[in-house]
């Protein structure tokens, strides 16, 4: 295994101890922010059947990122030699492009990894690529939403605005 894969798995772990050990704090955050984006945005008929199913859309996200994050599922995420095909399928998936953030990740990684002592620096290098680069994908989806607001975006939107909360 190279070293920028070892980094990155690193980096993986690393959010998923941090999301894991902050969870009532994410529920709390995400409660806050929904609230807020509600109001901001002004979107319209919100009752409170309405707003607890958004809650738990993004409860369910939360729950889903930080099995994406998981060191003991991460290469089914992340492995590199998936196909093209599915790679590009997940992309058309989503409603935001996260290409970009992840080869910036990818690189970023790639030049921390050069250093002699990669594999003694895991931890500290992960936690600088989270400082540098905030949590995957993260910033796909709120430039993404940001650049065209709605409500099919806002529990994706809430959970990034409340991770990169956390992970910063």
């Amino acid at each position: 295994m190279t070293g920028t894969n070892l980094l990155l798995k690193a980096y993986y772990e690393a959010l998923y101890e941090r999301l894991q050990a902050n969870t009532e704090l994410l529920v709390r955050k995400i409660e806050e922010l929904l609230a807020k984006e509600i109001l901001d945005r002004g979107f319209e008929d919100f009752d409170n059947e309405k707003y607890a199913a958004y809650i738990e859309a993004c409860l369910a996200f939360v729950d889903e990122r930080i099995e994406t994050y998981n060191p003991f599922g991460i290469q089914y995420t992340f492995d590199q030699t998936r196909s093209r095909e599915a790679f590009e399928l997940e992309l058309q998936l989503d409603w935001y492009d996260s290409r970009e953030e992840y080869e910036n990740l990818v690189r970023s990684a790639r030049s921390k990894a050069q250093a002699d002592d990669v594999e003694e620096r895991l931890g500290a290098l992960a936690e600088e690529l989270i400082k540098e680069l905030g949590a995957f994908p993260d910033k796909s989806i709120i430039s993404a939403y940001k650049a065209e607001p709605c409500l099919r975006k806002l529990p994706d939107y809430i959970v990034a605005r409340t991770i990169e909360e956390i992970v910063s």
